[in-house]
């Protein structure tokens, strides 16, 4: 388990396309969303965010972030998102083991509370955040357009101090 940089830019995109592309029910973002952004932005996002690692061996098999707010009175705050584990890591608790790394190091950057958000139909996630402590506090219907329909987002958040 490491954060991730800048140099990690490439192999942190193809985790991120394969999650997308493999589960369009299950993220918010498109692949061809993704696929769009330059590989400057993706780095710029490694080195603006706090985005951790999963590995198994040499292999990335697990990703997720989080981003604090800016101003000084919302920098008490942060959003957990992309959230990605690999089948081939699937359970061996590598999302616990992301959850830990990602709020240990959010506890000590003296952030105190952490949303997220997750389709309303993802019990999997749903399960792994509430282990960790997040509750629902509010629904966005409809919050994702897919071609078959809509989905909604569940808005879930925890309190770390």
């Amino acid at each position: 388990m490491r954060r991730l940089r800048a140099s990690d830019a490439v192999v942190y995109q193809r985790a991120r396309l394969e999650g997308f592309e493999r589960h369009p029910r299950e993220f918010r973002v498109a692949p061809q969303d993704e696929e769009a952004l330059l590989r400057g932005a993706i780095a710029d996002r490694l080195e603006s965010s706090f985005v951790a690692g999963a590995y198994g061996g040499d292999e990335l098999v697990g990703i997720a972030g989080f981003t604090r707010f800016e101003g000084a009175k919302l920098r008490h705050r942060a959003l957990l998102w992309g959230m990605y584990v690999r089948p081939v890591a699937r359970g061996n608790r590598v999302g616990d083991a992301l959850m830990e790394f990602l709020l240990t190091e959010a506890r000590d950057q003296g952030i105190e509370h952490m949303i997220l958000t997750v389709a309303a139909d993802n019990e999997r996630a749903r399960r792994l955040y509430e282990r960790w402590g997040f509750s629902v506090y509010g629904t966005e219907p409809r919050a994702i357009k897919l071609p078959d329909g809509y989905l909604d987002e569940l808005l879930m958040h925890s309190r770390l101090g």
